[in-house]
């Protein structure tokens, strides 16, 4: 391997990192806040990812169809719990999120041409589909067992990716899709050739990390998840609704996974199963940062993307293996550091 060579797997190291180190935040946030271990993160990547496929297709995406089965679901088990606690006042209002929106959503869908739209709108077009299902599945899925022992919520998360797995290969089909870079542009810095692409992932990571890091510190519903993240029954007595900071949760959850799957979609081959290998990656930079802390489970991402890079050249065919090995010494040492509790707090 010579400077060349380094250069160039350093560089793509740093760019898978980046995408991982975002999936390691909102994983650590999700747990953190509800206890859930949140399998199906990576469901939203892929799902980002191929929706804007579609879309650039000239397709209606079948994720709307998922958002309208949702949002009536939503719609019906809200508007009985409004109804049970005299609230009518609040069903138009739970409506007009849950099932007017999808609904109109679909409408200006099969209006506009696809696939001659500019990128940036066929984006938001994706957010304004996907994102949604983040707090709709917290609603359905998570919120009525929102006091179950995290192995019980363990295992509802495996269930809903295994859902979400299936659903994707009836959504999109077995087919992988490649979406187009958001830059043609290259430029050559000494002996390495650093693409626009990459530097559009590296840059919207940095400024997504950061705009987190505001968002946690200077807002009201920041600080409300921070607090909820500290101590669930504080918070609560304190009026923070658990519901909502689950919602709000799983939203900027399935933000996150959404604008990862967007930016790495021009790099590599999405398929409807691909997102379960790159949120288990993230999975392990969480792992490193204990599932709380949010600098080291970002660097320990990193790590993870360049550990893959170099292992892909060294020994591809086991470069998984050693990516996936390296969560044993990190879970060995916490082990040994921790002390052992025989119900959780």
């Amino acid at each position: 391997m010579d400077l060349q060579i380094a250069l160039i797997l350093g560089q793509d190291g740093i760019t898978n990192g980046s995408i991982y180190a975002l999936l390691a935040l909102a994983l650590v946030l999700v747990f953190a806040v509800t206890r859930v271990i949140f399998i199906p993160q990576g469901e939203f990547v892929a799902y980002g990812a191929l929706t804007l496929a579609m879309m650039e297709n000239g397709n209606v995406p079948g994720t709307i169809w998922l958002l309208i089965l949702a949002g009536i679901a939503v719609t019906v088990l809200d508007g009985i719990a409004a109804l049970r606690a005299g609230q009518v006042r609040r069903l138009g209002a739970i409506a007009g999120i849950n099932l007017i929106y999808p609904l109109a959503l679909l409408g200006v869908l099969s209006a506009l041409p696809l696939g001659d739209l500019a990128l940036p709108l066929q984006v938001l077009a994706t957010l304004l589909i996907v994102v949604p299902l983040g707090p709709m599945m917290y609603r359905l899925v998570y919120q009525p067992i929102a006091e179950a022992p995290v192995l019980i919520l363990l295992i509802v998360s495996v269930a809903a990716h295994v859902a979400m797995v299936g659903l994707g290969l009836l959504f999109f089909g077995a087919e992988g899709y490649r979406t187009p870079p958001f830059s043609e542009a290259r430029f050559e810095v000494g002996p390495m050739m650093i693409t626009g692409q990459t530097i559009w992932v590296v840059l919207s990571s940095l400024v997504l990390i950061v705009a987190l890091a505001l968002f946690f510190g200077r807002t009201l519903y920041g600080k409300a998840l921070r607090a909820t993240a500290i101590n669930r029954t504080g918070a609560r007595l304190m009026g923070i609704s658990p519901a909502l900071a689950g919602k709000l949760t799983f939203f900027l959850a399935a933000l996150i996974g959404v604008l990862s799957g967007v930016l790495i979609s021009p790099i590599t081959t999405i398929y409807y199963d691909t997102g379960f290998l790159i949120g288990l990656k993230g999975f392990v930079g969480a792992i490193i940062g204990g599932l709380a802390s949010y600098p080291i489970a970002a660097a320990g991402a990193l790590l993870v993307g360049v550990l893959e890079a170099f292992s892909s050249f060294w020994a591809s065919a086991y470069k998984e293996v050693i990516v996936f090995t390296l969560i044993i010494p990190v879970l060995l040492w916490r082990s040994l550091k921790s002390h052992h509790l025989e119900e959780e707090e």
